[in-house]
């Protein structure tokens, strides 16, 4: 059932409403529709998938069956060291201790009885391999790529993948998929790959109209979608929820808002707020963010319906939002894409900055973070180092060999032409680095002194500024064909260019206090009766620290998992 009902039946009763429909949201709906439970999710927008339908999908799952079937067997001990050292003083161990036990469990429940399988990450290391207990590999899991054609009506319904970071609508999976793009003029089976895939994608767009090979985000969200409408999940897309039922301080339900006018839900057992934290509430960014005066000075990734719902009504009925985080904010440093129709797309610098023979700079010139370390260490410091009183902003400067080798920003490698990004405006150009300084107003002495100083080095395949290339996360940004480092290469024959890159986010962390079962808690820190809260919404149990890629949907999906026991009243572990 999808539409809502008239207003002729105003009262909608089940035991679970679920705020949001990403991979929180999904997570507890499935968990607890297969215990028994009548479930509905109301999505605001009119697709499901939230901000998770728009990312990589990874998920980050310590000791996982995936990793164990592959021989990778860790003592729990060792994650758990990591995050001691990774989090410092907001180590909350009644959170990871639970967030550490059910991951693993809640991988094998998926597996075992719904549509969501897995694809191991195996060979991604832990961004900060110099603390100890930190992973080369074996804690990541992908959802595994799915057939649109298995998830039938339910796909017109579901987000599609973000338009910056798939290519004529397809996406990419990070891996070998990624380095057959990356090698395709270099290798024969890279070509061939790359020409199979695109080929079936065409295909698809012809007789289908869309990516019908789901990957990644898009992946994850179709088949927990999926596995919940065939356990009787009722779902509901356009729905607002506008306020929360209350009865004897226990949360009772929510009023929702459809097509059909206001609707009441009782929920007689839980309402779980999902909703995707507040990654577009100006509000709350021009209160919480560092140097985001208006709140506008940021390019957020999810979708704009991710803006501070689960928040509001978290606190309308006492909840507490944990504001004391490392960081508010999940930082990803992102570059504004121009398009001709006047609209502007946000492209996130995931994959380049860790390659041979690009640095980046701020107005001043000089480098200030090491390239190939983690999305968000490197906005991270470019907001600590920017000069005050300017905007935060960095420029990513290559030569014109990397951008055909390896792409620069949303303008992807040879054989696609560069010259309408130069058009638009989106990338620099100029033939000397002295010209690209001036055309991008950064200090030309600055630039030129940083590159003479780099390149020297570079030579070597070294950088004493800030060790590129020293850990194991760093080389696996890199190019291993590139020796002796696969991070390091000098930046030296023009035409040189420049993309102008932005503080954004993949979403934010701080949210509200939660006890170990996902219950929100009040001001005393007791538990609120019959309110849940899991994903962005939930106050990130990493503590605005990013020890890892998959700290936001490991905890989501595993926090949804855990909630949806919770409610059901489940005891042993299916």
């Amino acid at each position: 059932m999808s539409a809502a009902p008239s207003l002729h039946h105003p009262d909608i009763d089940c035991d679970v409403l679920i705020v949001g429909s990403g991979a929180a949201g999904l997570s507890t709906a499935v968990t607890a529709a297969w215990h028994g439970l009548k479930v509905i999710v109301v999505e605001k927008d009119p697709v499901f998938g939230g901000a998770t339908a728009w990312s990589g999908g990874w998920a980050w799952v310590p000791c996982n069956p995936l990793a164990q079937r592959a021989g990778i067997i860790e003592d729990v001990e060792l994650p758990r060291t990591y995050l001691k050292h990774e989090l410092g003083a907001r180590y909350q161990p009644a959170l990871i201790d639970a967030f550490l036990e059910a991951g693993p469990r809640m991988v094998a429940f998926f597996e075992r009885h719904t549509a969501l399988q897995f694809a191991d990450g195996n060979g991604i290391a832990d961004i900060h391999g110099d603390s100890p207990g930190a992973g080369t590999g074996g804690r990541s899991v992908i959802a595994a790529p799915y057939d649109a054609r298995q998830v039938g009506k339910l796909l017109k319904r579901l987000r599609r993948t973000l338009r910056e970071t798939s290519f004529m609508g397809m996406p990419i999976i990070a891996g070998a998929d990624l380095s057959a793009f990356l090698n395709l003029t270099r290798s024969l089976p890279a070509a061939w790959h790359v020409t199979r895939r695109f080929s079936r994608h065409l295909l698809d767009l012809a007789v289908h109209g869309r990516a019908m090979q789901l990957v990644n985000g898009v992946a994850l969200v179709a088949r927990l979608a999926k596995s919940a409408e065939d356990l009787g999940v009722l779902l509901w897309e356009s729905a607002p929820v506008t306020e929360l039922l209350q009865d004897t301080g226990a949360v009772t339900g929510a009023v929702v808002s459809t097509a059909r006018g206001q609707i009441r839900i009782n929920a007689a057992k839980a309402v779980v707020l999902a909703a995707g934290g507040f990654p577009n509430d100006i509000e709350r960014r021009k209160a919480l963010f560092p140097r985001t005066p208006s709140g506008h000075e940021h390019l957020a990734l999810p979708p704009l319906g991710a803006s501070g719902d689960g928040l509001r009504l978290g606190e309308s009925v006492g909840a507490q939002v944990n504001s004391d985080m490392e960081s508010p904010v999940a930082w990803a440093p992102v570059s504004a894409v121009p398009y001709k129709d006047g609209s502007v797309g946000h492209f996130p610098h995931i994959i380049e900055r860790g390659k041979p023979g690009i640095i980046g700079v701020l107005s001043n010139g000089r480098r200030f973070v090491n390239e190939a370390d983690g999305y968000y260490d490197y906005v991270r410091a470019m907001v600590a180092a920017a000069p005050e009183g300017e905007e935060v902003a960095s420029w990513l400067i290559c030569s014109h060999g990397f951008q055909r080798r390896y792409g620069l920003g949303i303008s992807r490698p040879f054989p696609l032409p560069v010259a309408p990004f130069i058009h638009s405006g989106y990338l620099k150009s100029a033939p000397t680095i002295e010209a690209l300084a001036q055309a991008c107003g950064i200090d030309v002495n600055g630039l030129r002194e940083t590159l003479s100083h780099y390149n020297r080095h570079a030579h070597q395949g070294q950088d004493p500024e800030f060790g590129r290339g020293s850990t194991p996360y760093n080389r696996k940004q890199g190019d291993p064909l590139h020796q002796p480092n696969p991070c390091v290469a000098p930046i030296e024959h023009g035409p040189f260019y420049a993309v102008k890159v932005q503080p954004g986010c993949f979403g934010t962390f701080a949210g509200l206090k939660v006890n170990q079962h996902a219950q929100v808690l009040d001001g005393q820190g007791q538990a609120i009766a019959g309110l849940y809260a899991a994903g962005t919404d939930m106050a990130s149990i990493m503590g605005g620290h990013y020890p890892a890629g998959g700290i936001n949907l490991g905890p989501a999906l595993t926090f949804g998992y855990i909630a949806g026991r919770h409610i059901a009243g489940a005891i042993a572990y299916e």
